[in-house]
């Protein structure tokens, strides 16, 4: 059971989401404000917005607000320097192009996780075939969503290989970056779970450079917003934030977990960010939660 309504799964032909305060208020009551919701991963106490220029606003992003949040990313998460990186509105944006990289085949996506990517692969043509079985293309969710469940470099074997890594910035020592240069692999990051701003659409494609240069013509000249390029350069820079939040995270996960313990929740896993317990009755959670 997750803490709270189920993200990334599938209820007959409509994929649920996190998120929902506005259907939970209008079915429970109230308004978005007298809610908590634990049905995400994303930190609730999400990166102070700096400041914006107001050319941020106004004019086409240029080149060089690319190459300053371009370099901090690199910085960052320690890009190896024959890797191409990519920014993205969103690593959703990137998972929906991502299939049409190859020619539809098979492609195995270890499960139970997001499923965006089984049902972008399915839009695209590809046939979804168990974990165990070798494929043209495979998924792994690096943390996994919802049971935390990590790979290692054994597990890069397809010709197309993604690494959704959108929870892995509270786990950076488990990051698979020093593989980024390996043909055919594309680590995907994201910047609405760390530092909380999932409105800001913001995301990066790290890897292989052929297949990022053809991901770059897909999306366009423009991605990412002005205000999207200066204020996750600004957080990327911001180092002591990001150990400040690591130490919170950390913290905050220890105390969620003693509370639910004491109601009787069986840790099952997850990361800083969510946690999976475990219930005789999680229907039953779910709807008190």
């Amino acid at each position: 059971m997750r803490s709270g309504r189920k993200r990334g799964y599938v209820s007959g032909n409509i994929r649920e989401h996190g998120g929902g305060l506005d259907a939970a208020a209008k079915r429970f009551g109230g308004h978005r404000a007298d809610w908590i919701d634990l049905s995400t991963g994303i930190n609730p106490r999400p990166y102070p917005v700096p400041r914006l220029s107001p050319d941020s606003w106004t004019a086409l992003p240029d080149k060089r607000a690319q190459e300053r949040l371009i370099e901090a990313a690199r910085h960052f998460w320690n890009v190896p320097p024959d890797a191409a990186l990519l920014a993205v509105p969103g690593a959703s944006a990137a998972i929906a192009q991502i299939p049409r990289l190859a020619s539809p085949g098979r492609v195995s996506i270890a499960q139970p996780t997001y499923n965006e990517h089984g049902a972008s692969f399915a839009a695209h043509g590809w046939t979804e075939v168990p974990e165990s079985e070798q494929a043209e293309a495979a998924v792994i969710v690096h943390p996994n969503n919802p049971d935390g469940r990590t790979f290692d470099a054994s597990a890069l074997t397809a010709p197309l290989m993604i690494v959704d890594e959108s929870f892995c910035d509270v786990m950076p020592s488990a990051s698979l970056m020093p593989h980024a240069t390996r043909p055919g692999l594309l680590i995907l990051k994201s910047f609405g779970k760390f530092w909380g701003l999932a409105g800001l659409r913001l995301g990066f494609v790290v890897g292989d450079p052929a297949l990022i240069a053809r991901l770059a013509d897909m999306l366009g000249p423009w991605p990412v917003s002005g205000p999207a390029l200066e204020i996750g350069t600004t957080a990327l820079r911001d180092t002591a934030w990001a150990e400040a939040t690591h130490q919170r995270l950390r913290a905050d996960a220890a105390r969620l977990d003693q509370l639910a313990k004491k109601a009787g929740l069986q840790l099952a896993g997850g990361t800083d960010l969510f946690r999976l317990y475990e219930t005789p009755d999680a229907a039953l959670w779910q709807e008190r939660l």
